[in-house]
């Protein structure tokens, strides 16, 4: 693996001892919002590839690149969705009970978030072929649906935000239900109508040993503390507090959790100064106050051209390995990067 490199003017380089750097795509053009998953000793990184820093033009296509020695090197790119009348991005991974991967895939076009905006769910066994598995008709139209968890009992949940960023009335989350497979879901909102500050977005969520969903939400507010999820109840009900990671600025989390040692580790990209971090906490510290996530270590660093032009860290495991992945740039040309460590074996 590459431990530095640098694209479009943004440096991406592994700062912590033992991380390590693969360039997963950076052909010109803005490579962005990257997707990771494992499947089996697998690794397939889904990503979106554009023109520039845009969602709804039809120059933007949804593609996959899959690693078979741990992230060392990535074949060739595979089309996913790329219809020259939709912007298609990926939005939010998982595994089903097959163990293939699910992908969601956000279609947007020029209408824009309030009316130009579908999710397509798709589904592979080895990252190379695809198949479109569902197309739920969803009201209200997410922003986004996050990465796909398994509740006891055999379905399938994932989260998912609305609103278009200027009116609040129309923020709202909420939960998507699947119990057959992938094929139907069921969406049911949770909040509407939410101030910017209270509005939980691009959420990561793990499911406790005790049948607890867990959950971290990216906030919209700079410097404000992301957002704690939890459930007792299979998301029928949830409680939202605030945690104390607040070196973010509009970060995206991602979780896994290590059940066995009863710690679970959150990553995320500080945009501006471009830092990939990483917090690891006991998860019973945490349940009882959101506000004692210990301090966090920087993996890795990239992108602080313009702070919105990188980011959205995406994680997933292999044994103690974990990966992820990231991207870097500026408003035309982005890198998606991966970054491999170890996972931490205790809280610090």
């Amino acid at each position: 693996m590459t431990t530095s490199t640098s694209f479009a003017a943004a440096p991406i380089a592994a700062v912590a001892p033992g991380v390590a750097i693969s360039v997963v795509e950076n052909r010109p053009g803005y490579n962005s919002w990257p997707m990771i998953q494992a499947v089996g000793d697998t690794l397939v990184c889904a990503y979106s590839r554009g023109l520039r820093h845009t969602t709804g033009d039809g120059g933007r296509g949804t593609f996959a690149r899959v690693s078979r020695d741990g992230g060392a090197t990535w074949g060739d790119p595979i089309c996913i969705a790329d219809s020259p009348e939709w912007g298609e991005c990926a939005a939010g991974k998982g595994i089903d009970a097959s163990g293939a991967m699910l992908l969601w895939v956000r279609r947007q076009d020029r209408g824009g978030w309030d009316t130009g905006t579908f999710h397509d769910l798709y589904l592979s066994f080895d990252g190379l072929a695809w198949e479109k598995k569902a197309s739920p008709p969803l009201a209200p139209a997410p922003i986004q649906i996050t990465d796909v968890f398994h509740l006891p009992g055999g379905a399938m949940m994932s989260l998912w935000f609305s609103g278009n960023y200027r009116d609040e009335s129309k923020n709202a989350w909420g939960t998507l239900t699947s119990r057959d497979g992938g094929r139907t879901w069921e969406q049911r909102t949770v909040e509407s109508g939410l101030p910017k500050a209270e509005w939980p977005t691009e959420p990561s969520a793990v499911v406790l040993p005790d049948g607890r969903i867990l959950a971290v939400t990216r906030t919209e507010i700079s410097r404000a503390g992301q957002l704690q999820l939890v459930s007792a109840d299979g998301g029928e009900t949830w409680t939202k507090r605030r945690t104390n990671i607040t070196d973010v600025s509009a970060s995206t989390p991602s979780l896994i959790l290590d059940a066995a040692r009863g710690l679970v580790h959150c990553y995320y990209f500080e945009r501006g100064p471009g830092l990939l971090k990483r917090r690891t906490a006991r998860v019973a510290d945490i349940l009882a106050d959101p506000a004692s996530w210990p301090e966090p270590e920087v993996l890795a660093l990239g992108g602080k051209v313009r702070p919105y032009d990188s980011g959205n860290a995406n994680a997933t495991d292999i044994g103690d390995r974990h990966f992820i992945a990231y991207y870097a740039g500026d408003p035309t040309n982005a890198a998606v990067v991966v970054a491999a460590t170890k996972a931490p074996e205790q809280s610090p």
